[in-house]
């Protein structure tokens, strides 16, 4: 999972499956295109499923409803912002541009039988929260040759050309984050460092990067595995403590991180901890655990924060507040907006080609080596096996920023992190 959501109460979920009926529009109704439908429309235009003559339908498999419904939230509001700004500039091939949403509450099976409804009439998926499900999916997706986009970053969703992974890859934000802890924390060759990780797709690929890296530093990692179920980290300090270690990598919600960063200085433990982009949430300090992510928490992301001195990053917040005021600005904001926006420039692409079929809108996106709108994180679309970055952001929760948090380091790549072979399927 990329990033995290509070648990809602009960008046909340039915905001959000109210937003979630009508972000979807007519996807009740009959499928827009038929699986494997190719015409060309009376403009000349190669069509496929997902697309009529006057409308793109774009598949959207979020939580609104799970642990990461606030996350959920911010991602498919940020996505209906956009959507409804390229269709008051005229859509797409002269199509406008329609959501179809679906909760699945971050449960795997409720995620397969939402892309078997929705996959039939959509052209292309901007948003599919949680690397389980995506993982559960893959083959399925690769054989529909449906453009998707994972909010999630594990290693293993590589390697397919439907699937775009945007920005790092969690190994590589590890990489970046143990060498950033060598060159400016003090931790040197024969340290420990602990890594708290779900036990999962996610947790285990930001593992291999912290052990990959560790190895050519000559540190030792010392392992805590967890489920995503568990709360309290009070055993994992223990641990880390008895270990002796010197930093912590954080590769957890933001619930655990915030139980493992309060329980550590309760301990005594004054060691800095970096977090993968899922291990953070500006919720948190509103939580007794403020204190500890402010004083030496830091996140590695490609995503650029929401408090970034960017006109397109201000630009967004603006409309963000404009359309949904008193709303929560996270990074749910920045991510959606801008998996909203790749897909969109794909679908321009492919009707500058005149090809409208899933294959074209594949196409178009992969043909793309050089991405950047403004965002502060370009990407590379053009390599299936590799990520579209290689770049981190260090940052920092700061609770007066916009979003909670401010860039510590610009975002960079170590040279380690550059000659890492990173492992696809």
């Amino acid at each position: 999972m990329g990033k995290f959501g509070i648990r809602t109460g009960a008046a909340t979920v039915a905001t959000l499956a109210a937003l979630a009926l009508a972000v979807s529009g007519c996807a009740s109704g009959k499928a827009t295109g038929g699986e494997g439908a190719t015409a060309s429309a009376g403009d000349g235009v190669k069509t496929g499923p997902g697309v009529t003559a006057d409308k793109i339908s774009i598949g959207v498999l979020t939580d609104l409803t799970g642990p990461y419904a606030s996350l959920g939230k911010s991602l498919t509001q940020a996505q209906q912002l956009y959507f409804e700004q390229v269709n008051a500039q005229g859509g797409v091939c002269g199509r406008s541009l329609e959501a179809i949403v679906r909760d699945h509450g971050y449960d795997a099976q409720k995620a397969v039988a939402a892309y078997t409804e929705i996959a039939p009439k959509s052209a292309a998926i901007s948003q599919f929260v949680g690397s389980p499900m995506v993982a559960a999916l893959k083959q399925r997706i690769e054989g529909d040759k449906l453009l998707t986009l994972p909010m999630a970053w594990a290693t293993g969703l590589l390697g397919t050309e439907a699937i775009q992974v945007t920005g790092t890859t969690y190994d590589i934000d590890m990489i970046n984050g143990v060498d950033f802890l060598t060159k400016e924390k003090g931790i040197k060759s024969g340290d420990k460092i602990g890594h708290l990780y779900f036990e999962g797709d996610y947790g285990e690929s930001a593992l291999n990067g912290s052990k990959y890296a560790a190895g050519k530093l000559g540190l030792t990692v010392v392992e805590q595995k967890i489920k995503a179920t568990d709360q309290d980290m009070s055993a994992q300090v223990s641990a880390f403590k008895a270990a002796g270690v010197k930093a912590i990598m954080v590769s957890v919600g933001p619930r655990q991180a915030a139980s493992l960063v309060g329980v550590a200085l309760a301990k005594g433990m004054d060691v800095p901890f970096i977090g993968s982009n899922s291990a953070y949430s500006p919720q948190l300090l509103a939580t007794p655990a403020a204190p500890a992510l402010l004083k030496d928490y830091y996140i590695m992301t490609a995503g650029t924060p929401l408090s970034a001195d960017l006109p397109a990053i201000k630009k967004l917040v603006a409309d963000y507040k404009a359309k949904y005021p008193g709303q929560q600005l996270d990074s749910g904001v920045t991510s959606g907006y801008w998996a909203a926006n790749i897909v969109g420039d794909a679908l321009k692409k492919a009707c500058e080609g005149k090809d409208l079929s899933r294959e074209g809108i594949v196409k178009a996106h992969r043909s793309t080596p050089a991405w950047d709108a403004g965002f502060g994180s370009p990407m590379d679309f053009s390599h299936v096996d590799q990520p579209a970055s290689r770049n981190s952001y260090i940052v920092k929760p700061d609770k007066d920023a916009i979003g909670g948090s401010v860039i510590f380091k610009q975002a960079a790549a170590s040279d380690l992190a550059k000659e890492y072979q990173v492992p696809v399927g």
